[in-house]
Order: C-alpha cells, then sequence, then structure tokens
C-alpha cells in the first residue's frame, strides 16, 4: 500500500500564517467591533475631556477674532450658531465680526437680532454703537452707547469710553481731543462674567 504525504508549498504556508495572524488579532475584538476590556489600556485621568466633545464656536472664534483673523472668526461663529442656535451670543459674534469685516448692513441686523433675542445683551447694544458710529448715525449711535452703559451699571470703561466719544461727537465738544486719544470705538464680548475687548485694527 502507497502511503501518501501532504506536501505544502511556500504560498500554503504563508496563507496559512496570514490566517493564523487575523484570528488572533480578531480575539481580541469584541462583536460591537470595540476592543474587548483586555486591549483598551488604562482609562483616561478624572477631568481629562471626552475627545469626541468639539472646542466651543465662540472661544475659537473670539481667539481668531483677537488675532485679527475676521473672516476665520466667522466661520467658527457659524459653527457655534449650528451647534448652539442663533442666539444672542452667537448673534452678537457674528455681527462683530461681520463689523470688523466692513459689511456693516449685515452687521447691524445681526446686532439688532441679538437685541431681539435678549434685549439686555449688553456687547450687542455696544457693538450695535459702533455699527451706527461707521454709517455716521451718530445721534442713534449715542442712544445705543447709553442703554449699554446703564444697562451695565457703568462697569465697563471700554463702554464708558465709546459712550463719551459719541456725546462728544454730538455736541462737538473736546471732539478734537478725543481724536488725539484715538479714536477707534470699542467692540467688546462677553467672557468669564465681565466684558472683554475685542481686537482693534
Amino acid at each position: 500500500m502507497r502511503s501518501t504525504t501532504r506536501s505544502t508549498t511556500p504560498s500554503s504556508d504563508l496563507l496559512r500564517c496570514c490566517g493564523l495572524a487575523l484570528a488572533l488579532i480578531c480575539a481580541g475584538c469584541a462583536p460591537s467591533d470595540r476592543l474587548s476590556p483586555a486591549y483598551r489600556g488604562l482609562p483616561a485621568p478624572p477631568g481629562a475631556p471626552h475627545l469626541d466633545e468639539a472646542v466651543d464656536g465662540l472661544v475659537v472664534g473670539h481667539r481668531l477674532m483677537a488675532a485679527g483673523e475676521y473672516e476665520l472668526a466667522l466661520k467658527a461663529y457659524y459653527r457655534a450658531a449650528a451647534k448652539q442656535g442663533l442666539t444672542a451670543d452667537v448673534l452678537s459674534a457674528i455681527g462683530s465680526a461681520n463689523l470688523r469685516l466692513g459689511r456693516l448692513g449685515q452687521a447691524e441686523s445681526q446686532l439688532r437680532q441679538a437685541i431681539a433675542e435678549d434685549e439686555r445683551f449688553v456687547p450687542a447694544w455696544n457693538n450695535l454703537g459702533v455699527v451706527l458710529m461707521e454709517k455716521g448715525e451718530v445721534g442713534e449711535a449715542r442712544r445705543v452707547f447709553e442703554t449699554a452703559f446703564a444697562l451695565d451699571s457703568g462697569g465697563s470703561d471700554d463702554i464708558r469710553r465709546n459712550l463719551r466719544l459719541a456725546i462728544a461727537k454730538t455736541e462737538n465738544r473736546d471732539y478734537d481731543s478725543a481724536l488725539n486719544e484715538g479714536n477707534n470705538f470699542d467692540l467688546v464680548r462677553r467672557g468669564e462674567g465681565r466684558y472683554l475687548l475685542l481686537a482693534t485694527p
């Protein structure tokens, strides 16, 4: 009786090795396609942020505004709007970015929308006043700055300065001296419970 021996070829050995490697890899995977506990490693330390949490678009936008990157800031604010909705804070931020980009009509509309959402939102009032000053509507700008100042209870030096410049311009008193100090009106935003300057050109 002839004995038969099973011959192997290098290619069949390679296939068997690949199959074994694949089986070992799959052994570490749970049916849900997630690694089983033995393969997951150590848990994140307490307080570490989850990787799936996106950075707040408003925070990113404010940083870009501070860096003078107004177009990129606007895009970040739109992302915040998509996630948070058109809140007074988001609308005010979008309007402020459009103001810096010279889009006064859009900026005015968005800041007025912000005030309609929250009529006590100080940054929107102040920044609307800046838009109106840019448009040459000084009388209304003064009234808007007065509203911002009153709502803020006079707590912001920047808003007080804006109001003082607007008053000087409407009354034509000491306006030249105000010009010597620099007549760029200040935009503000809300941050950490207080109002902070946005970037000035």
